[in-house]
């Protein structure tokens, strides 16, 4: 067990492909980005976790899965993921990718956002993002499956920590990290291309906001990458970066400064310290203090799921938010009784 290391955030700058042809060019730079972060600090400490924006290596530009699924979707593995591969292997380190858009053969009208975790082993573990932007992003979730065999929140134990992952939009449910939380994550990634102007800059900086609350939440390391492309280059929105790392009890431990650029900044992980916390701590565990019983919105219906209406799209999404939030009005009403 590997307790004190450092890991790097690594905010990437890319213009928007076009085409599937044009990712090798992606992943060979993001390479040289991890050859940059575990070399050049290799004096100071080890860099043993790095981690990669959403859409590092593809976006949807496209409004149908049918062209998501034709020009830029790759099934996973790939020979882009074999590539990381070779890299984990080569300095004993851990990568958890930006995403790709996943076409995965047994869902054929289907297009996930998927990050990886590769380790060197190979890969541990394979993260589909559950809940897309709705209504721009038409991505399908595993909740959106009426039989899905896969664990929809996957955590792995490796020899630095139990790490796990969530996708950007994911992390404005406080449900969707606790459950990996619970689920035994003491490290989780955020993969992301957070848009301004919720980026880290006030009044509306969510994207700092909400990095430090799920952090001391679950008493977790964050480690939050983000996008830092400029808006010619991924319209059609600005993209303010601010990768950060933060700690179990909140604390930014390293943060770029915002605005679109590539960036990687680095931070350290104790993991020990954080189980000691964890273990000595009677006050201020969210985790142990939890009364689940007393919370019952869960047991009620939000967006129902997707089953049955692939290939998504913007018209279906948005009569289910429609049907979604016309159940919320009515179910208020009827608790304000």
């Amino acid at each position: 067990m590997v307790s004190n290391y450092y890991a790097a955030a690594c905010q990437t700058s890319f213009d928007c492909p076009t085409h599937r042809k044009e990712i090798a060019e992606r992943v060979k730079h993001m390479c040289t980005m991890i050859d940059h972060a575990v070399v050049g600090y290799e004096p100071f400490f080890d860099v043993r976790l790095l981690v990669f924006p959403e859409f590092a290596h593809a976006a949807p530009i496209y409004e149908t899965v049918e062209k998501l699924r034709d020009r830029l979707a790759l099934p996973i593995p790939n020979e882009h993921t074999h590539t990381y591969e070779k890299m984990a292997r080569k300095y004993g380190c851990f990568i958890q990718t930006g995403t790709f858009l996943e076409a995965d053969p047994e869902y054929p009208d289907v297009v996930f956002n998927t990050t990886v975790l590769i380790g060197p082993t190979g890969i541990l573990a394979t993260y589909r993002k559950v809940n897309p932007w709705i209504p721009w992003e038409v991505h399908a979730s595993p909740h959106d499956f009426e039989s899905y065999d896969r664990n929809p929140f996957p955590v792995v134990e490796t020899e630095i920590g139990k790490i796990g992952v969530a996708i950007c939009y994911d992390w404005l449910f406080p449900e969707t990290i606790r459950q990996i939380a619970f689920n035994g994550a003491e490290i989780i990634n955020r993969v992301s291309a957070y848009m301004d102007p919720w980026g880290a800059t006030p009044p509306m900086d969510w994207w700092t906001l909400f990095n430090r609350a799920r952090a001391a939440e679950n008493s977790v390391y964050v480690v939050a990458a983000n996008q830092g492309a400029a808006l010619s280059g991924y319209p059609p929105f600005s993209w303010p970066g601010s990768s950060q790392i933060v700690d179990y009890d909140g604390r930014i431990l390293a943060q770029a400064d915002p605005g679109p650029h590539e960036k990687i900044v680095v931070a350290p992980i104790n993991i020990n310290q954080l189980r000691e916390e964890r273990t000595r701590r009677q006050g201020h565990d969210m985790r142990a203090h939890l009364r689940s019983s007393v919370h019952t919105y869960l047991q009620t219906q939000g967006l129902r799921s997707g089953a049955g209406e692939h290939p998504l799209n913007f018209q279906s999404l948005r009569s289910r938010i429609t049907e979604a939030k016309t159940k919320l009005s009515t179910n208020a009403s009827e608790d304000g009784k």
